[in-house]
């Protein structure tokens, strides 16, 4: 039986207290399941964003997508993430990345390191959060057992291999760095190597004791995509040729049948994304701030699917 969809909204600008508040209680009102914050800078900072989103809503959880886990010691991480979980009544869930923008950390004073040293803080920072927020005498303590749930995003076999031990949910980026662009400049993958890099995830999952997850049976690991484009069109083929320049090594079909665009009418996309999680097992959905209106009818579409 496939798991019912989740809908999540990754919120990325902040004008005033009020109008923080009203967006939060318009997304829910849209549907949305969880209520997301990201971590770059010239974004809001996530922990206080997410206490007020909390205090504006009553029905969404509320989450980090993602923490870059190079701006964050371990110990004072954790005593975040507990207040939050505290202060939103066990709302909170953790969602963790190794980072990917140079310029950030730059502009922070922080070292960037290579790909390999950044999964290896990630990794280090995930140990230790499992180590303290489940240390009974850690304070302050989350409110939920034995911690919030954790969400590792990522590509590569290390960053897999570490979601598939630890995760409660993988997200799936379903791009690259670009070659010859600059650092952070990502580019999507093929519907097929998606594909690849999904069931290299379920082989890591079995490697590491958590066959169920694997097998799509029991408290199976639960799937995010990030999906770049919401667009309501009545030609979704016409609308693919205007995107191909974005895209130049996939095909007009393999845009068409890619999960990180959504095209079509409410009942189109809908069915585009039944499509995806019977093919890729993506059942929690997420888009960004200026697709959150976009995805409202296809929300009550599959409200409870």
């Amino acid at each position: 039986m496939a798991r019912p969809f989740r809908f999540g909204v990754n919120l990325l600008t902040l004008e005033s207290a009020g109008a923080w508040r009203e967006k939060c209680r318009r997304a829910e009102q849209l549907g949305y399941d969880v209520l997301l914050v990201p971590d770059h800078l010239g974004n809001p900072a996530p922990f206080p964003a997410l206490v007020t989103a909390a205090e504006a809503t009553e029905r969404p959880r509320l989450g980090t997508f993602v923490l870059n886990a190079g701006f964050w010691n371990p110990a004072l991480l954790a005593r975040e993430v507990a207040s939050c979980d505290a202060l939103t009544d066990g709302r909170l869930e953790l969602g963790l990345g190794a980072g990917y923008v140079k310029a950030e950390h730059d502009g922070a004073g922080l070292p960037f390191g290579s790909p390999r040293e950044r999964v290896d803080h990630l990794t280090h920072t995930v140990t230790e959060l499992e180590r303290l927020l489940t240390d009974s005498e850690h304070r302050p303590r989350p409110v939920q057992s034995p911690r919030p749930p954790l969400l590792l995003g990522g590509n590569g076999d290390r960053m897999l291999r570490l979601a598939a031990r630890h995760a409660d949910i993988a997200a799936f980026t379903g791009a690259v760095q670009a070659p010859g662009k600059p650092q952070g400049a990502l580019q999507l993958i093929s519907p097929e190597a998606l594909e690849g890099r999904i069931a290299a995830f379920h082989g890591f999952a079995a490697e590491a004791g958590r066959a169920q997850a694997a097998e799509g049976t029991g408290e199976a690991i639960e799937l995010n995509y990030l999906i770049q484009m919401v667009g309501p069109t009545d030609d979704r083929r016409a609308k693919v040729r205007e995107l191909a320049a974005y895209a130049p090594d996939l095909t007009e079909d393999e845009l068409l049948e890619h999960p990180a665009l959504l095209l079509g009418d409410a009942r189109e996309m809908a069915e585009q994304l039944r499509a995806h999680r019977e093919r890729f097992g993506f059942s929690y959905i997420t888009v960004l701030e200026h697709n959150m209106e976009a995805l409202g009818p296809v929300i009550e579409q599959l409200h409870g699917s």
